[in-house]
């Protein structure tokens, strides 16, 4: 988790478009947002939980899920707590 987004490691059939798993999640985590605290809703922009945009990638049965992962836990953390080859 970031400061403004999240990021999310799920598994599906291929058959199933991420855009879907997308928007299923959006859908199912706002409404049970806004069931539990419904003084959400007032102090958003439109009563919208979610922006409209995602970035999904994925990762095939033979891929580096560990690396993914990895990918994943790290961030939300400072900088300087991450150990990653500096190029520049």
């Amino acid at each position: 988790m970031d400061s403004d987004h999240i990021h999310l490691l799920c598994g599906a059939h291929p058959k199933i478009a991420a855009g879907r798993i997308v928007q299923i999640f959006k859908s199912i985590t706002a409404r049970e947002i806004f069931k539990r605290k419904p003084e959400v809703k007032k102090d958003l922009w439109g009563g919208e939980f979610w922006s409209d945009g995602y970035y999904a990638g994925t990762v095939g049965e033979r891929g580096d899920w560990g690396s993914v992962e990895r990918y994943i836990v790290s961030q939300g953390k400072p900088r300087e707590e991450l150990k990653q080859l500096k190029l520049f």
